[in-house]
């Protein structure tokens, strides 16, 4: 069920579903309107025993296993995107950083998105000096 709703996307009118980070993006830049990003555990049973990364779903803010998702919204709180769920293991802003958020907004229309201290330092990384 978890990626199902990553892969059909969401419903925002009649006709227009947003299926990806970037038509969210490119949306709430065209609309003005202000996101709201965090990343949400769901618990889950303990994998199996032998299970490769098995502790990788525990999560290390709630010490159970989880899987973790991004998750966006709008200012009224109407879902726009969820990502596919990873091991709870993996921090907000490495998983934002996966999904290309920053790549998204550097790249893409002017929009605010309001996020929690888990998001802090999430900007475009300086190239290495050679």
């Amino acid at each position: 069920m978890r990626p199902l709703l990553a892969a059909r996307g969401c419903t925002i009118a009649a006709g227009i579903r947003l299926r990806t980070l970037a038509e969210v993006i490119d949306h709430l830049g065209a609309s003005g309107q202000t996101g709201i990003i965090d990343g949400t555990e769901i618990r889950v049973r303990r994998p199996a025993a032998g299970r490769k990364d098995r502790e990788k779903f525990i999560s290390g803010k709630n010490k159970q296993n989880a899987v973790k998702a991004t998750v966006l919204t709008d200012a009224s709180g109407r879902l726009l995107f969820c990502s596919p769920a990873q091991p709870a293991s993996c921090a907000d802003i490495t998983h934002a950083r996966q999904l290309g958020l920053v790549k998204h907004l550097t790249g893409g229309p002017a929009v605010e998105i309001l996020a929690d201290a888990g998001y802090q330092g999430l900007a475009p990384r300086p190239a290495a000096a050679s």
